[in-house]
């Protein structure tokens, strides 16, 4: 239990209390846990070196009781020596995930929250965001996914914001929201947990009436624009739907329909069979909400229970040396800024699209190099030919597969032969 002095900094387990948190949640049936094992199997087996990046993991271990000491240790440690050597660099949601993975679950490395004001210093990067979309057309420096998890962290962890500034910025009508005029669903769904722990957080002053109408009616808003992004069972995507069934278990009543979760719980598995949870963080995303968990039970004294004993396997994946000679496979590669830059390259079968940009830029270094950032999803896009992407005018990189744009990372999406590759300049 923890000492009554310890209370403030897990928010008073207000949870309770939310009236969201009483609908229907949809989670696999024990009798099915078996379809998960691949799942937990991924995060216990990857090789982890990349601290906060990997915050996600320890967070769903945690929340789902899967116990591994070893590695709960290991990630703890890593996790915390990047929030003492990068702090400064860290953005909003790098740090308001490590807070909510190191603060999960009532164990000893709340201590090392409280020692680093994390939460403090989580409000200050908290309002920057808030100060550059004051000063930069409604862009904040990183984007409503991060913001809308800072601000979730706060409110469970009892930090400072501004319940003015949230009812100004976190409307459903937001562009931050929207990705080229297509909703974002994961962004929605954390702003969804977001809004519901203000709705719930009694620690906090008391709301004028006509804030709590605002909040809860951007709430239900948000969770109908979800459901709207459905199809056979998903929401946006399959990564993108474990936290969008979080949302919907808070926020509506979508899973009362038995039809409904089986659907979902249906295509997820499918998607499990066919190994499209390899990144450890996407296996992290998709579990708590399998097992009928959200981020807002962090601070609940049930958080970690789980009745349910996994045939979890300790050894690595081996080395497979392959019997015969890879093939080659030819595809097009092209760069489009106000031009477009074309070539043709060839790279082994099974290489990715990062394989293929890295094969053009030994062609044409001037024409094709780029730059990546790593993030826990993989390599990550930031420049082609100098050119960066900035947050505050609202630019990236789109990747597009054949004309469609890809549905993993570069580091992940397999190509296949005669594909045409694009690495656009856009705007969301």
């Amino acid at each position: 239990m923890i000492p009554p002095r310890q209370l403030p900094l897990m928010g008073l387990l207000f949870f309770s209390l939310i009236p969201g948190q009483l609908c229907q949640i949809c989670k696999v049936n024990a009798a099915d846990f078996r379809c998960l094992e691949p799942l937990i199997n991924t995060m216990l087996k990857a090789n982890y070196t990349k601290g906060i990046q990997n915050a996600n993991v320890l967070l769903t271990l945690r929340l789902a009781g899967i116990k591994n000491q070893s590695l709960e240790q290991q990630l703890s440690q890593q996790i915390k020596e990047d929030i003492n050597s990068k702090e400064m660099e860290l953005t909003s949601g790098q740090l308001a995930l490590g807070i909510l993975a190191l603060g999960a679950c009532e164990n000893p490395d709340e201590e090392f929250i409280r020692g680093a004001h994390l939460v403090s210093k989580l409000g200050d990067k908290f309002q920057a965001e808030i100060q550059n979309m004051e000063t930069h057309d409604g862009n904040p420096l990183t984007n409503y996914y991060q913001l809308s998890l800072a601000l979730l962290a706060l409110c469970l962890f009892n930090g400072s914001y501004s319940i003015t500034s949230v009812t100004y910025y976190f409307t459903p009508e937001n562009k931050n929201y929207y990705f080229e005029d297509q909703f974002s669903v994961d962004t929605g769904a954390m702003a969804v947990l977001a809004l519901t722990c203000l709705q719930g957080n009694k620690t906090q002053k008391k709301m004028e009436a006509s804030t709590e109408d605002k909040i809860r009616n951007y709430t239900a808003t948000l969770a109908s624009k979800i459901q709207s992004e459905g199809k056979q069972g998903l929401f946006g995507n399959i990564f993108s739907t474990g936290e969008a069934m979080q949302a919907l278990f808070v926020s509506s009543d979508y899973y009362k329909s038995e039809t409904n979760c089986q659907e979902t719980l249906r295509t997820v598995f499918y998607n499990i069979s066919q190994k499209a949870f390899s990144l450890p963080i996407a296996a992290a995303q998709i579990l708590p909400a399998l097992m009928g968990k959200t981020y807002l039970d962090v601070t609940n004294t049930s958080c970690s229970h789980n009745p349910v004993k996994f045939n979890i396997s300790t050894e690595k994946p081996g080395v497979v040396t392959p019997t015969t000679a890879p093939l080659d496979i030819s595809v097009k590669y092209s760069v489009q800024i106000n031009e477009t830059s074309h070539t043709k390259v060839t790279v082994r079968k099974g290489s990715v699209f990062l394989d293929v940009m890295k094969a053009a830029q030994e062609k044409n270094e001037t024409l094709f190099r780029f730059t990546v950032e790593e993030t826990s999803w993989g390599p990550y896009v930031t420049s082609v030919q100098g050119i960066r992407a900035n947050s505050n005018d609202r630019t990236y990189w789109k990747l597009l597969s054949n004309g469609q744009p890809l549905s993993q990372g570069a580091g992940s999406y397999v190509v296949q032969n005669g594909d045409n590759l694009e690495v656009c300049w856009s705007k969301y």
